[in-house]
């Protein structure tokens, strides 16, 4: 059986990923490196281990994570489809089931907010910890007088807390966000959509979204 730690090891997928990396800071965008992957295959495994999910699930959440944004080494646009392409070719070589390869594929294949949602749990798991990767050190330019709305966005966040409240049957994000950088605004204007897609990954675990930023409900 690949597991989640056979695919970290897997020295194609960090080619890609550290290539897709590189794209994108040619491009201006913030960071998507082995760090960003981990921790999303690391925050789509909790969200799915404290919503009951089985073992098998969890690494199949985690794979889906870490592989994610393999994509972004052929180009930004459409990124989440190239991307599922080049993981059902690699998954194939390595032998995986046909049904898990379908579980991956697919989650990865609607992980992008344009043209895509929450279809399953590990799908629903992928989109929460991905979307909700918001931190101020993913930002690589580093004269503050050049940024663009999505470097300020992404550097005002100067906390970011997701829980897991299955008795409440919530799910929140709570951020901290130094106003002076960026207003509320801009953060919507940026994130609106990635936050709908939250709300409706939540809702597949029976579960409310909750956006909280500066101790105050906004969404």
């Amino acid at each position: 059986m690949i597991t989640y730690k056979d695919i970290q090891k897997n020295k194609e997928i960090n080619a890609m990923i550290e290539q897709g990396n590189q794209v994108l800071k040619t491009l201006g965008y913030t960071e998507h490196s082995k760090k960003h992957a981990i921790k999303v295959a690391e925050h789509a495994a909790e969200i799915l281990k404290i919503t009951g999910a089985d073992a098998h699930q969890i690494e199949l959440a985690q794979i889906a994570g870490y592989m994610h944004d393999i994509g972004n080494c052929i180009n930004r646009q459409d990124h989440a489809h190239s991307g599922a392409i080049l993981t059902y070719s690699i998954l194939k070589e390595l032998d995986m089931p046909i049904s898990d390869r379908f579980t991956i594929v697919t989650a990865i294949g609607h992980h992008d907010e344009k043209t895509g949602t929450a279809l399953d749990p590990v799908s629903a798991a992928l989109i929460l910890a991905d979307k909700t990767d918001v931190r101020r050190d993913r930002v690589r330019a580093k004269d503050r007088a050049r940024y663009d709305i999505h470097d300020r966005v992404n550097y005002a966040v100067t906390e970011s807390t997701l829980k897991i409240s299955p008795e409440k049957k919530l799910i929140s994000l709570n951020l901290q966000i130094d106003e002076g950088i960026c207003t509320m605004y801009d953060y919507f204007d940026i994130f609106l959509g990635r936050m709908q897609m939250c709300r409706h990954a939540a809702e597949l675990f029976g579960a409310r979204f909750k956006l909280t930023a500066n101790g105050s409900k906004v969404l």
